[in-house]
């Protein structure tokens, strides 16, 4: 059995061998990696993570980054990069990132409206307006994937013709002339062709290939020098390789996209930790102007009023309490996951080279959750706080000292008994953590949760400025 055959035995779905938990482990303490000042709980847990889900889901290798106080704190690969010859996965090596290249396309529109070329209010008929319902169709709907144009790739395999080279025009002229999927504005609905498009306007506008304005104004200037135009130029050796599965088969070498067909929809290839530095361009507000930034980030409505929970390529969501900005990403042989929550200056960027895998956005989500969880001195001392209250107010007591006169009339007697009563009989806490912070009323609110052998239950504070409790609530928590 040859080498190539050994690689994909190690690395079946079901039964992942030590041969390859060891070189895991191996990589997370060797110089491949790099510590860069991480606290060690998160260092560890980051590690643990990432283990246990290639562990779990059989992903060849993935690559992490981590962002914390606005910096890259951490920078780590797991697993192989290439099945044959087996390669153990390095922080240095270049994954395509799929998808996540849209929130780059979109910067560059931005950065064009900046300097007074276009409005995201344009027709699209302004430079296409042979395309579909070119003079309805706005940009900021084609960034928003509410335009109506249908998608030219939802497949999760490369269909045959796109193994072929084409360009990018001839996708606009086979996808964005055909009845759009529903009128501009009123539905949300991904589709590849609305980036396809959005690249091509650059490049009308510009005069110049749409990868020459982005690496000019966007890659060169924050310094992402692992960047490369995966839609035009394939993986070198010391880059990871991309790998896919038929059903719970072997991994296979996944088939390479033609030419062509990524263009501003999904064309570039970085490290985790380039992927990382464009986090901290969000966070920082590096390179587009406040406003553009805004636009970026805004959960765009339809017409009818209804959320999105989409921006100008990326997704606005919250995270426990915590402003959420990502994206996934996912091409052939390859699936990436990026999440950035610039109010806390943080963010977490994977790479993982399967594709059709949750790999990506499992760990991501984790060591999301787990970098929230890293608690400082005043945060542990406000959890214990909480949780002193906590079992005062089982035995019917508060010390009236810690709270303001509003909140110390809230709890009346009446109130102390009733909390007596329904918190005694849970006993003990198993675990009580803080899983959010964020301001109202001129207060910093607090939320924890509480978990008891058979309940949950959530608890949330109001602190004033001086430190004394507005607001000390507890409610449950119950499970869909």
């Amino acid at each position: 059995m040859n080498r190539y055959f050994k690689g994909m035995q190690y690395l079946r779905r079901r039964v992942l061998t030590a041969a390859v938990l060891a070189v895991v482990v191996v990589s997370a303490n060797t110089s491949f990696g790099q510590n860069l000042s991480a606290p060690d709980s998160l260092e560890i847990g980051v590690d643990s993570v990432s283990v246990q889900v290639l562990r779990e889901t059989g992903t060849p290798s993935a690559s992490v980054a981590v962002v914390k106080h606005g910096r890259i704190v951490y920078a780590q690969a797991y697993g192989y990069s290439r099945l044959d010859p087996l390669t153990v996965a390095k922080p240095s090596m270049r994954y395509a990132i799929g998808s996540i290249s849209k929130q780059f396309t979109a910067s560059c529109i931005l950065l064009l409206e900046q300097e007074g070329k276009l409005s995201l209010s344009d027709h699209v008929s302004k430079w296409f307006p042979d395309l579909t319902d070119a003079n309805s169709v706005t940009l900021r709907e084609v960034l928003s994937h509410t335009s109506g144009y249908q998608d030219f790739w939802p497949q999760d395999y490369v269909p045959p013709m796109m193994t072929k080279p084409i360009e990018p025009e001839e996708i606009l002229d086979r996808w964005a002339e055909k009845p759009l999927d529903f009128a501009p504005g009123t539905r949300w609905q991904y589709s590849n062709t609305n980036y396809i498009l959005a690249g091509q306007i650059v490049k009308k506008i510009t005069h110049e290939p749409f990868y020459k304005f982005l690496y000019d104004n966007i890659l060169k200037p924050l310094d992402l020098s692992s960047a490369a135009n995966f839609d035009k130029g394939k993986m070198t050796g010391k880059d990871a390789k991309g790998y896919t599965e038929y059903g719970l088969g072997p991994l296979r070498p996944a088939p390479d996209e033609g030419s062509g067909w990524m263009d501003g929809a999904g064309e570039l290839a970085m490290t985790a930790s380039d992927l990382a530095k464009w986090d901290i361009s969000i966070i920082d507000e590096s390179l587009l102007q406040p406003e553009s930034y805004k636009q970026l980030e805004t959960e765009v409505l339809l017409k009818d009023g209804v959320g999105t929970k989409y921006g100008l390529g990326i997704q606005v969501s919250l995270m426990d309490g915590h402003r959420m900005l990502s994206h996934s990403g996912e091409v052939s042989g390859f699936t990436a996951f990026n999440a950035v929550f610039p109010d806390d200056s943080a963010g977490v960027a994977v790479l993982t080279n399967q594709d059709a895998s949750s790999a990506a956005g499992t760990i991501g989500t984790r060591i999301a959750k787990l970098l929230f969880k890293v608690q400082d001195a005043m945060t542990i001392a406000r959890t214990e706080q909480a949780r002193r209250i906590f079992a005062g107010l089982q035995k019917g007591t508060i010390d009236r000292s810690l709270f303001t006169s509003d909140a110390n009339a809230y709890f009346s007697d009446q109130a102390l008994k009733d909390f007596q009563t329904g918190l005694a009989p849970l006993g003990e806490p198993k675990e009580f953590v803080q899983t959010g912070e964020s301001k109202r009323g001129g207060m910093t609110e607090r939320s924890f949760r509480v978990v008891f052998p058979n309940r949950t239950l959530r608890v949330w504070t109001y602190q004033m400025p001086d430190g004394k409790l507005e607001q000390y609530q507890v409610a449950p928590v119950y499970s869909n």
